[in-house]
């Protein structure tokens, strides 16, 4: 089974006017992922700008060529660390990504932004004739 990665935007605010020297919501989120138990599968990384900006703190759970995607947000880096982990958790033990609704941590079925469908296979290309006729 693929390995899935947790996407967190580093540069969410959450509506909220920091310090410019402090850390923002998103870099404290990632943060304090890095520091958890990851689940066994579950990989994490930070990236600048998920362009969710009025739903931030943000996340994104993928994970290989036949899973769904999830885009969560209005996620908060001081009570929700535990959701996060528990959904990517469910999340890994799929083969496509879909968990049941009731089995998803409530943050996740309320604040869920999009579902994004895994990208189609390419069909394979014939090769071109190697022949000089």
């Amino acid at each position: 089974m693929a390995e899935v990665t947790l996407t967190i935007c580093t540069t969410c605010r959450r509506g909220e006017v920091t310090d410019p020297e402090a850390p923002r919501p998103g870099a404290r989120m990632l943060a304090a992922l890095q520091d958890a138990d990851l689940p066994e599968g579950v990989a994490v990384r930070g990236v600048e700008c998920l362009s969710a900006c009025t739903r931030g703190c943000s996340i994104v759970l993928s994970g290989g060529d036949a899973r769904w995607s999830y885009i969560y947000g209005d996620l908060d880096p001081d009570e929700h660390v535990p959701d996060i982990l528990t959904g990517a958790a469910a999340y890994a033990a799929t083969t496509d990504g879909l968990v049941p609704w009731r089995e998803r941590p409530v943050v996740f079925r309320k604040q869920s932004i999009a579902r994004i469908p895994p990208a189609p296979v390419a069909a394979p290309s014939t090769p071109p004739s190697l022949s000089k006729d």
